[in-house]
């Protein structure tokens, strides 16, 4: 059995494009044996490094971006989605590909379209709470569809959650928390707030969480604050002898051992780290970003009310709202098992094994035919 995935250009839809193809290759006991895994993407996004790195064979074919509004280049995309589409259907004839596998974005589109006229199912994969245009088209050729957030607006979508690496999904917090407070410098028994704005950091959240500094430490809260790599101005001088550390580093390698290491995080609320904190049981306080159509809000809303962190909009968060808000929490303990407990509850840590699951009906179903 051969399964194409398609997902490129962000880790948002690389990371659980490469979830997934970790749990297709551990069924050995599949129809046929373990299944093959190619994966499609284009030369000009992340999965040029990521996905040979994880192992998987990785084919390229042209991009076709879609403008998020009217714009002049909007006229250039039926030619491209022509040629995509052309490029596509050949190399899924080459690869005898069983079953397509979508999460979206730039290189998905041209994949539906591909195994359609191919004669191959499609299975979409919605990372977000409101869909982008690729999966909605998707949706309308797929024969199955499923969603990471219940509710998301797609037709006949069923909810089976965000794959995540086995690293995240086995994470044993309670048991790793020592070694993974050591590992930054940090005390074995404080509270810990862990501060993250993606990769490149966050400026809002740099500025909150610095300006409130003072107040954390002063509490007894440590910090471990991961400011982006070309941040190099978010400091914090250093704290007397005997305080809570203030830890600030460029970037996280390790998101298990900061994961370990916090009792709440503060953080922006793209849909895989929601998906990552609740499989994990990490509490957070969610800052969407104030840009785009609304989606972070969206994604967070389903932990947010089911008691498993905080929502607070990028225009509120400030020193004043962490002081009044997140020291009071952080240094209850009581109170931050709760929120830990519902977060834990709202997450789908098997969310792998069930896309695996939906993946390889599709496939056999068609073999059966």
């Amino acid at each position: 059995m051969h399964v194409v995935l398609a997902g490129g250009g962000t880790g948002g839809h690389i990371e659980p494009m490469l979830a997934l193809a970790d749990a297709l290759t551990r069924r050995s006991t599949a129809p046929g044996g373990t299944p093959r895994v190619t994966c499609l993407g284009t030369s000009r996004g992340m999965e040029t490094r990521l996905v040979p790195a994880r192992g998987y064979d990785l084919r390229l074919i042209p991009p076709v971006p879609l403008p998020r509004k009217p714009t002049p280049d909007l006229l250039r995309v039926p030619g491209r989605i022509v040629r995509a589409v052309s490029e596509t259907r050949a190399l899924l004839t080459e690869l005898g590909a069983d079953v397509v596998v979508g999460f979206g974005g730039y290189v998905a589109l041209p994949a539906y379209l591909a195994a359609r006229r191919a004669g191959v199912p499609v299975v979409v994969h919605e990372q977000n709470a409101l869909p982008g245009l690729a999966n909605r088209i998707g949706a309308r050729v797929a024969a199955r569809v499923a969603l990471t957030v219940p509710g998301t607006p797609l037709h006949g979508g069923v909810h089976v959650g965000m794959p995540l690496r086995t690293s995240i999904t086995g994470l044993d917090r309670a048991a790793r928390r020592a070694e993974a407070r050591a590992a930054f410098g940090l005390h074995a028994d404080r509270p810990t707030l862990l501060v993250f704005g993606g990769s490149q950091g966050a400026a809002s959240l740099n500025r909150a969480a610095v300006g409130a500094a003072d107040a954390l430490t002063a509490a007894g809260v440590q910090v471990l604050h991961a400011r982006g790599p070309k941040n190099t101005d978010v400091a914090v001088p250093a704290r007397p002898a005997g305080s809570a550390p203030y830890v600030v580093v460029d970037y996280l390698e390790r998101m298990d051992l900061a994961y370990a290491a916090a009792d709440l995080a503060l953080c922006r609320s793209g849909a895989v780290t929601v998906a990552e904190l609740s499989a994990v049981g990490l509490p957070a306080a969610f800052v969407p970003l104030p840009i785009g159509n609304g989606e972070q809000r969206l994604n967070a809303l389903p932990v947010v009310e089911a008691g498993g962190g905080l929502l607070v909009a990028d225009a509120d968060l400030d020193p004043a709202w962490i002081t009044a808000e997140l020291v009071p929490l952080l240094t209850d303990p009581t109170a931050l098992s709760a929120l830990a407990a519902h977060a834990a509850a709202a997450g789908t840590p098997d969310a792998d094994e069930r896309l695996a699951d939906l993946v390889l009906d599709v496939a056999t179903r068609r073999g059966t035919r």
